[in-house]
């Protein structure tokens, strides 16, 4: 991909990180150190594992951070340089890219969602490691609790994993006559299976009928959703995910093919053209993120920073697409909601 300035990103990314310097695209990069021959000080290197693609959300929530970093004086080219993978929602990219970071001995390691942490687990218990937007770290064993995490690792949660049952409430909320949902989750990270067990736990109290769908094969998650469609009173929860973010555009079209209501993660999907989200605010993740990758930089250790949950979250509703799939969205629904797209 080409050079992106991160000014030229849209969607509500703050003034600050408009400045912040540009990525270079690829999934494996290096950035360049173009001041080495002037500078005095020693150049502290810092690897970036994502989950997702190099789209454009990720560049946003990476310019977010970046600039965290600019306006505590780490200077790309001057004292710091990055070195960043994009796993594009796949494991095997993540483990790969995981042990290439590692052996670039780094100082430090921002990690972006939880399908990177078990290739960074398995590369390295000593490289200090950041993450953000991952769930449940202490019953996956990242922490040993998020007051005193204990290890090489500290961060930022996506979610309690009990946030996932107001999904379903949610759903049958805007759409009342639905019986049956299908819930698209990656079966491959655990996340993906504690998602689904809450979701699940939940549904008889709702009065809904609830079933997995993996997004692991494309193909195979778009015929599972045009079968599941083919029964009446359907709608869709799209748990939080790697594989999510990567097929964000695909799994919108598809509910809106099948003119299926779906309740998403993350306000984002809304922006897309989905049709309502509960969850987090996690661009603000990134901000703080830069923080504690700075501290650790100057001295302090991740087992010693106390691993922090989201303190916004929102509620976000697409009246435009709510339109198209031919629903009438309760004024109970538009009450709660802090984001209304018309």
């Amino acid at each position: 991909m080409a050079y992106v300035r991160p000014e030229r990103i849209q969607g509500g990314t703050s003034n600050a990180a408009a400045r912040v310097i540009g990525l270079v695209g690829g999934a494996a990069i290096a950035w360049p150190l173009a001041a080495r021959a002037q500078q005095s000080g020693r150049v502290r290197r810092i690897g970036i594992l994502w989950a997702t693609a190099e789209d454009d959300l990720a560049k946003l929530r990476l310019a977010t951070f970046l600039q965290g970093l600019h306006e505590l004086g780490w200077r790309d080219g001057e004292n710091v340089r990055f070195d960043v993978r994009f796993a594009s929602g796949n494991l095997a990219n993540a483990r790969q890219y995981a042990a290439e970071l590692v052996a670039l001995a780094p100082d430090v390691i921002l990690a972006m969602g939880g399908s990177t942490m078990a290739g960074l687990r398995e590369a390295t218990r000593t490289v200090p490691v950041v993450f953000t937007i991952v769930a449940d770290p202490v019953g996956t064993g990242l922490v040993n609790s998020l007051s005193r995490p204990g290890g090489n690792v500290t961060g930022f949660m996506l979610f309690e994993y009990s946030l996932c049952g107001k999904w379903l409430s949610l759903l049958k909320e805007i759409a009342p006559g639905t019986t049956r949902a299908a819930v698209l989750r990656d079966a491959e990270v655990t996340s993906g299976i504690g998602q689904f067990a809450v979701i699940q736990s939940v549904a008889p109290a709702v009065g809904v009928d609830v079933s997995p769908i993996n997004m692991g094969d494309t193909a195979e998650m778009e015929r599972a959703v045009e079968a599941f469609a083919g029964s009446a009173n359907g709608g869709l929860i799209v748990a939080a995910s790697a594989l999510a973010q990567v097929h964000r555009k695909r799994v919108i079209a598809l509910a809106a093919r099948y003119k299926l209501p779906a309740v998403y993660y993350e306000p984002e999907f809304v922006a897309a053209g989905g049709l309502i989200a509960y969850g987090p605010n996690l661009l603000s993740e990134f901000r703080p993120a830069a923080s504690y990758v700075d501290r650790i930089l100057k001295g302090e250790k991740p087992r010693d920073l106390p691993v922090q949950a989201p303190n916004t979250y929102e509620m976000a509703v697409n009246l435009k697409t709510a339109k198209a799939i031919g629903l009438v969205v309760p004024q109970a629904v538009l009450a709660g909601a802090e984001k209304v797209i018309e």
